[in-house]
């Protein structure tokens, strides 16, 4: 689940990790007032779910209310294009309003989950700012990790030893110990499967300061932390997906015309990978669970159909706790209820497979079934070009 940089802030701050002064606005108005109660010099900030908001525009500095009245009238509402995005950009509708800080120096520090060691991972580097990336990529000896022991948890020493390889000494480098150690808490409590700080910077006055901040939550432990949901802008994520967490889906929109609906994800995984061995185009990523009821994978179908984009359905099921036959009746169900005519090739295995596989047959739907992956994903490739 994603934030915004300023909801992420609020949270750094709760947790003694220093933040420049802002406001967060709506309106052109609101900004200039809140440029005027920063003293008028202001950082104008675009506050969408993406990184590349400043090389896509969405960051200026203001040296007057007024010029932040006007850069926040000529943000709102522009969709912003960066590298995460897409083509299609992400709208601004809020923007946060900052104080100018005089940097002296810029670090990169985050804490992350490690699939590999299923354990926190703290990356730091003393090159920070907008083109981390490309120092990973040709300075990787400047990024440094630390995986942490989930029992000892992180060590005062050891976030010495981080704020040592910055560079930083002194007075300095034990205010950064201490900001390590914070935002460890912070991604404990918080449960954070991603909480990121750059630049994390050094004024020319002496002081540390988060001068931009994302934080991810883990989508498992939402259930620990209902102020999430209000925190959520939904103007920020596809309809799609909004529908589909509504009935604990898990949806992801791809750019393909063969709607996919999995169960499991490792499933669904190797679903997408066929489709594409095979010249299909995966419009979506859908797993719905290893325990999905006729209703749940009616509604999965029917966000499937929403897709404007989608030419074909493509479902993959393996009737283990789930029957193949709940799953046909599922499938028939939405698709009469959408009065749907587009080509489904439907690959099931497992409990109930045959009486499923008669459901379809009978169903009137343009349907076929397929005993294995492989043969599923050539049948709904070659249905979509027979009637093209």
């Amino acid at each position: 689940m994603n934030i915004h940089e300023y909801q992420a802030k609020e949270i750094l701050g709760s947790f003694d990790i220093p933040v420049p002064r802002g406001r967060v606005t709506v309106t052109a108005d609101q900004a200039e007032r809140a440029a005027k109660m920063l003293g008028g010099h202001c950082v104008v900030k675009a506050q969408i779910y993406a990184g590349g908001r400043g090389k896509a525009g969405g960051v200026k500095v203001a040296h007057h209310p007024e010029q932040a009245h006007e850069i926040a009238k000529e943000l709102f509402g522009k969709r912003l294009v960066t590298h995460q995005t897409g083509p299609e950009g992400l709208k601004v509708r809020r923007i946060l309003i900052e104080e100018t800080v005089e940097v002296g120096r810029e670090y990169y520090l985050s804490i992350t989950l490690d699939r590999q060691t299923s354990r926190y991972c703290l990356i730091a580097s003393s090159e920070g700012g907008v083109n981390i990336e490309e120092v990973a990529e040709t300075a990787p000896e400047k990024i440094h990790t630390l995986t942490i022991d989930p029992y000892t948890g992180l060590r005062s020493y050891q976030a010495r030893g981080v704020a040592l390889k910055l560079g930083l000494s002194g007075s300095i480098a034990e205010d950064c110990v201490q900001l390590i150690l914070n935002l460890y808490r912070c991604c404990l409590e918080k449960d954070c499967s991603l909480l990121e700080i750059n630049p994390l910077v050094v004024t020319k006055a002496g002081w540390l300061l988060a001068l931009d901040a994302k934080i991810n939550f883990d989508d498992n432990a939402i259930f620990r932390h209902w102020e999430y949901h209000e925190m959520q802008d939904y103007s920020q994520m596809d309809p799609l997906e909004i529908s589909a967490s509504k009935f604990d889906l898990a949806y992801i929109k791809l750019g393909g015309n063969i709607g996919c609906m999995v169960n499991g994800a490792g499933l669904a995984m190797a679903t997408l990978d066929v489709l594409k061995e095979n010249s299909g185009e995966p419009a979506n990523f859908l797993d719905v669970g290893g325990g999905a009821t006729r209703e749940k994978v009616a509604e999965a179908f029917k966000i499937i159909l929403q897709d404007k984009d989608v030419e074909a359905v493509f479902v993959n099921i393996f009737g283990g706790i789930m029957r193949c036959d709940v799953i046909a009746q599922g499938i028939i169900e939405a698709a009469s209820e959408v009065d749907c005519h587009l080509p489904i090739v439907v690959r099931m295995d497992g409990s109930q497979v045959e009486e499923g596989k008669k459901l379809l047959t009978e169903s009137g739907l343009n349907v076929q079934c397929s005993d294995f992956l492989g043969d599923g994903a050539k049948r709904i490739v070659a249905m979509m070009q027979s009637e093209a």
